[in-house]
This record gives C-alpha cells, sequence and structure tokens, in this order.
C-alpha cells in the first residue's frame, strides 16, 4: 500500500538538487507546490511529506514556509548520519528534532537515518541500537538507511571521492546485508526493531535485487518502507513495466513513495539534480503514478500514523 508521496530527496544537499542553479529554493518551491497540489488532486488523503533535509536545518524550513511550501504538504522530513557525515553527535538527535519541530506546525519524520560499517560493523550495531533508543516514540516515521550496501562497482553520486577521502566510501557500507548479500552484526538487532523503525532502501532501473529484498524484508518483519520512483527512469524504454514490477514486489509493506529526479533533456542544465524546465511536468509525474499505483489498487492510507506511535522501544 501506498501510505504517503513524497516530493523530492534532500533538496537542501548540492548532491540532489543543484543550489547554484536555484540559489534562493524558488524553483525548488515552484515544483514542491505543484507535486502537492497534484497529488491532493489525484488523492483526497494521501499524506503528503516534503523531501527530507539533509543537513538538518531551521533556515531551510523558514525558507520553505516563506515561499508558501508548508501550505501543501502534511508533513516534513529530516536525514541524519552523526557518526558518519554530521557534524553533531548521535545524543543530540532529540534536540535536532525539536529545532525543526519549533519551526513548524508540521509532524517531523526521519525518513533517512543510518550508520556505516565502513570501519567496524560494531560500530554500526551499536549505532543502530543507540538510534532506536533516541527516535522511537519521538518520530512518526522513522526509515533506517538501508537494507543492502552499494555494489563496489557504482559510483556513489552523493559524495565526491577525489575531494572527500573516506566519507565517499562510507556510503558504500551503509546496509544490513553486505554487497554479497550475507548479513552484519546490526541485521539481528535492526529484526527486532523493525515494526517501529522502517527501511529506507533505493532500487535502480530493474534492480536485480528487488525479490530478494521483500523476501529479507518479509523474514525481518518490517512494515513500512520507503523507496523511490524516478521521473528520470520514466523517460526508459518500458519505464513502465519496470515500475509495475518494483511495486507489485513491494505492495505487502506500507510504502512511501518518493519522487524526485529530473530527466537531462527536461532540465535546465542536463543533469538529475537541476530544476525542470517546467515544473509541471514533475507534478504530472507524481499524480500519474499516484494515480497508477494508489487510487486504482483501492488504497486509502490512514491519517492516523500522522503522530508518532508510543514506546515500548524494540527489545534489544
Amino acid at each position: 500500500m501506498i501510505e504517503a508521496a513524497k516530493i523530492w530527496n534532500e533538496p537542501n544537499n548540492k548532491s540532489h538538487w543543484d543550489i547554484l542553479l536555484d540559489p534562493d529554493w524558488a524553483r525548488f518551491a515552484e515544483l514542491a507546490i505543484a507535486a502537492g497540489k497534484a497529488i491532493r488532486s489525484a488523492h483526497p488523503t494521501l499524506p503528503r511529506v516534503l523531501g527530507g533535509m539533509s543537513p538538518i536545518d531551521p533556515g531551510f524550513m523558514r525558507t520553505m514556509q516563506a515561499h508558501g511550501v508548508l501550505d501543501h504538504v502534511d508533513a516534513v522530513a529530516v536525514h541524519g548520519f552523526p557518526l558518519d557525515w554530521n557534524l553533531w553527535q548521535i545524543d543530540q538527535w532529540p534536540s535536532k528534532l525539536a529545532e525543526i519541530q519549533a519551526e513548524v506546525a508540521l509532524p517531523v519524520w526521519v525518513t533517512e537515518v543510518g550508520v556505516s560499517s565502513f570501519g567496524a560493523e560494531q560500530v554500526q550495531a551499536w549505532g543502530l541500537e543507540r538510534t532506536a533508543e533516541l527516535l522511537i516514540g519521538r518520530a512518526p516515521r522513522i526509515h533506517w538507511y538501508s537494507l543492502y550496501d552499494l555494489p563496489s562497482t557504482w559510483e556513489a553520486t552523493t559524495r565526491h571521492r577525489e575531494a572527500e577521502g573516506s566519507s565517499y566510501y562510507r556510503h558504500f557500507h551503509m546496509g544490513l546485508l553486505r554487497e554479497d548479500g550475507s548479513p552484519k552484526q546490526a541485521l539481528e538487532l535492526y529484526g527486532r526493531c523493525a515494526p517501529s523503525m522502517g527501511l529506507c532502501q533505493w532500487f535502480h532501473y530493474e534492480d536485480h535485487r528487488l525479490q530478494d529484498a521483500a523476501d529479507w524484508m518479509r523474514r525481518l518483519g518490517v512494515r513500512h518502507l520507503r523507496t523511490g520512483l524516478s521521473w528520470a527512469d520514466s523517460f526508459r524504454p518500458d519505464a513502465l513495466a519496470w515500475f509495475d514490477r518494483q511495486m507489485d514486489a513491494l505492495a505487502e509493506f506500507d510504502v512511501t513513495l518518493t519522487f524526485c529526479f529530473t530527466p537531462e533533456h527536461r532540465g535546465i542544465a542536463p543533469h538529475h539534480t537541476s530544476p525542470p524546465l517546467d515544473a509541471n511536468e514533475f507534478a504530472d509525474f507524481c499524480a500519474q503514478m499516484i494515480e497508477r499505483y494508489c487510487v486504482r489498487t483501492g488504497a486509502v492510507p490512514s491519517p492516523a500514523f500522522l503522530e508518532p506511535e508510543s514506546k515500548p522501544l524494540c527489545a534489544l
């Protein structure tokens, strides 16, 4: 079931939105408002979540408020990786949430949080346990990033190898499973938290891991999944067949579906981080996907989950 639609990913991160082309986020605001309206038109109650901030920045929220974006979403989201990239400590999670909660009257979700095993698997396991202690009961949705390590042959677009050294390679080791599919120490710990702490797992076009991922999530007891459908991928041959296969494989989970990535030929610049030439084209894509995977299936999510679930914590 589609339980929420997420508009873009990390719009205040240069790896996902070209702020040189849009330094005051006015173009992003136009895109987000158009998408929010289109999603609401396609489905009258589906919650709309603003793409997760990375870094967590109250000033960015004030900018979104000033542009009118918060009038067209039902929740906002943050991403945090304090043991790997952020300049704050893991125990600051409650205060980081409070900074955003003080700025908005909307629920604040944590749609990406994770720890790399690049240095040691024990660090990841401890970080997962501490994250669960700090966040469960404080946020309506928490999505752990991620199930799989990145394949070593991939280029990680969110970090720049030459300039940032080990921070680039950390991104390849965020999974609970190694590249060969074998489990890490943190996997068993995660399974104890899975009902309260969902997963964030991205699938690339025709991803060979799709069915294996669904099988793992079923075994782990995952209820809530965040994934995405790429506007850029929608122009590939047989894109709808791939989207259908992906969504069919994930139908048993409560999915927060992220829409993002500009097709090169539809951007101001030829890159997936570029603002689009026409924000309404992105909005139309969002509406079409909601029509296809939410409205036609009769899935009607409950708005009750916009508030945090009460503890108990997972038994770690």
